[in-house]
């Protein structure tokens, strides 16, 4: 915090309005991790920075693969984005899964999370909410070439891992080029308590990224950018150990080998009075995720060798136009992805090569249109009324499996929302919010046929449609000098849960047929709260807290909701002794979750008995001693605590300490 912390400083969004808009003016729950709180911390991936935050909570199967769970939603029932482009793929699972892990956690100016369902601005997947990376934009100012760079290593001892970043700018007041590289390793995890390392939880990555910024007229800028990582070899601890309820590992061998992610866009913004807008920006976006692995189940001798790939298109239109009282947000968009993926056994001893059906039907595609409107009108001086509907058309095709079936759908969808705010005074907000979201069943939903685990065979559902979830939540904002908090209620109904079920039918091997369908509800609600308090111009005490509950229901029967997080949050103390030299005392926390679902009490990564509760003591000290030149050392888990935090495949570091070096230059 400039300046000794003595100012709150002003959190700007553009995610819940697709405008730029303080986060106090929206009506919608959003949480801002700005540039300074992402370079404090030594994240392993881009999830960590989101850990403890106001809505979210999170889950890693592994160190190098971790995900946010929004609203008690996770995986496809969450959009994930970066620069404005969808992340989620056809193949993104409902539940964890690792490809969020795929853009590199050094190369981070802001993220946002947009809590509640967005489908109105954001489409399909935007159930629980929308997390959004952005990357930095260098721009620079005078007629003369000027340059700018930033080197940043880190070191932390519970893993033994080591990380650098070197970045580098050049330009001038209508051109900017930038680019960076990071590397990573990862060693194996030290654990609270006995200090034992565990295997299997070290990985590496590597990333590269470019940008360049053109105005070629005034109210006129063209960005490219370009964006590469790359895990080479990353284990799925839990498959390998052995874990609650078990008397061996799953696997012998289950490896991601290798995950990357190619991102290149072009975007380009027309700042003007034009008559139907005032602003417009254009996206045109290509991705491609590899998810290739390496499997073997325990003692066989038969290794799964898998290549899987998702190619991405995107293009988006978005319009802004300020008319009286009206901000309107306008728009359409569409994407096409095509799934590639090959399968084959070797067996280890004989060194033969079989042929193995894919993991989804190859060159299957899931493509979808949309156009959007929404408009924020000032009712009055205390009163603003935020209204936004979409239409979403998909087509989607699963190519014929060697079985000779396909499936063909074309599901649509109306969506909505409306959400109201009333300007109490000029430092509290009361707001609410009503909204609907949904998800269009996707290839990963549809696209799983033949055998599966537990003497099962999958059969398509060509009658499919997509899920649906009514969010509303009423809350608190509060934005003075001395106070920055946000309090909210919220409840979710979620219907036509996509489940697999077995049909009652057996094939002629005797195997249960089983197949997914739309037939559970979930009710999930909650509450989420976080705030700053400077009560001293040196001197900052700020804190989270969030609680979720759910309970799911089929065929009248009702349940636990899986992977539901318990009560956690962080409290903490920030003090600053000189402008440049800060001390961080906090606290993580989370209680016990004995609440479990049918599918938690038989995950191994689960305690059947539920996760204990814990708390982890930390601190962090920061000193810039020269210019632009910084070094942190954080020490966490001072109490050397043992625990795990719910639904991940490991537990987490004991004692550590690290160290991080930033030169600005």
């Amino acid at each position: 915090m400039e300046g000794g912390g003595e100012q709150p400083l002003e959190q700007i969004q553009v995610t819940a309005t697709r405008a730029a808009k303080s986060n106090f003016d929206v009506a919608s729950a959003v949480t801002v991790v700005g540039k300074d709180e992402i370079d404090e911390r030594p994240a392993l991936t881009v999830a960590d920075y989101l850990r403890a935050q106001p809505g979210a909570f999170i889950q890693a199967t592994t160190p190098g693969q971790a995900i946010p769970i929004i609203r008690g939603l996770k995986g496809s029932e969450v959009l994930h984005m970066v620069d404005g482009f969808r992340m989620n793929t056809a193949f993104f699972r409902n539940s964890p899964n690792q490809y969020f892990a795929l853009a590199d956690s050094q190369n981070v100016e802001q993220i946002e999370i947009v809590r509640g369902a967005q489908s109105s601005l954001y489409g399909s997947d935007a159930m629980g909410g929308v997390v959004h990376i952005l990357t930095p934009e260098e721009r620079f100012e005078g007629d003369s070439w000027d340059g700018r760079g930033r080197f940043r290593a880190q070191y932390t001892s519970g893993d033994l891992s080591r990380l650098g970043r070197i970045a580098g700018a050049a330009g001038k007041n209508d051109v900017s080029i930038s680019g960076g590289v990071t590397v990573q390793d990862v060693g194996l995890r030290k654990l609270g308590g006995d200090g034992d390392r565990l295997p299997y939880t070290d990985f590496s990555s590597w990333a590269a990224d470019t940008k360049l910024l053109w105005a070629p007229a005034s109210g006129h800028e063209l960005m490219l950018s370009a964006a590469y990582l790359k895990q080479p070899k990353t284990a799925r601890v839990d498959e390998l150990v052995t874990s609650f309820h078990q008397t061996r590992p799953n696997s012998s061998e289950f490896y991601f080998q290798p995950q990357d992610r190619l991102f290149v866009q072009a975007r380009y913004v027309i700042e003007q009075d034009a008559g139907w807008f005032d602003r417009a920006e254009f996206h045109a976006g290509y991705q491609k995720i590899n998810d290739d692995r390496r499997t073997r189940e325990f003692d066989s001798p038969n290794r799964e060798l898998e290549e899987n790939s998702s190619r991405l298109r995107g293009f988006t239109a978005t319009f802004n136009k300020e008319a009286g009282n009206h901000a309107l947000v306008y728009g359409a968009e569409a994407y096409y992805d095509t799934i590639d993926s090959f399968r084959q056994r070797l067996n280890i001893n004989t060194n033969v090569i079989s042929a193995r059906p894919p993991r989804f039907p190859d060159g299957s595609t899931m493509d979808s249109y949309a156009v959007f409107l929404n408009d924020s009108i000032a009712l009055a001086p205390q009163w603003q009324l935020d209204l936004g509907g979409r239409y979403s058309s998909f087509d989607i095709e699963l190519t014929p499996n060697p079985q000779g079936v396909g499936v063909k759908l074309s599901p649509d969808d109306f969506t909505g929302n409306a959400g109201l705010t009333f300007k109490a005074s000029d430092t509290t907000h009361v707001v609410g919010n009503i909204g609907r979201g949904f998800r269009a069943p996707n290839i990963f939903d549809l696209g799983v046929f033949g055998s599966r685990p537990s003497n099962r065979f999958a059969i398509p559902n060509t009658d499919l449609k997509p899920e649906t979830v009514i969010t509303y939540d009423l809350g608190l904002k509060w934005d003075n000098p001395r106070w920055q908090a946000e309090a909210f209620v919220w409840k979710s109904d979620y219907k036509d849960k996509i489940t697999t079920i077995e049909t009652g039918e057996l094939t002629s091997a005797g195997a249960i047929i089983v197949t997914n369908a739309n037939v559970t509800q979930l009710d999930l609600w909650g509450v989420e709260a976080g705030g700053r308090w400077y009560f001293s111009d040196k001197s900052q005490f700020y804190g989270v807290l969030n609680y979720t509950r759910g309970d799911e229901t089929f065929e009248g029967e009702s349940y636990d909701a899986d992977r539901v997080p318990p009560l956690n949050g962080r409290i903490g103390l920030l003090h600053y002794f000189t402008p440049t030299l800060s001390l961080d005392v906090n606290a993580l926390y989370a209680t016990r979750q004995d609440r479990l679902s049918p599918r938690d009490l038989t995950d191994p990564r689960v305690n059947p008995e539920g996760t204990a509760g814990w708390n982890t003591w930390n601190t962090r000290l920061a000193w810039e001693f020269a210019p632009e030149t910084k070094l942190t050392l954080l020490f966490d888990n001072i109490g050397d605590r043992r625990y795990r935090e719910h639904g991940s495949g490991a537990d987490e570091m004991g004692r550590s300490a690290s160290v991080i070096f930033d030169w600005a230059f």
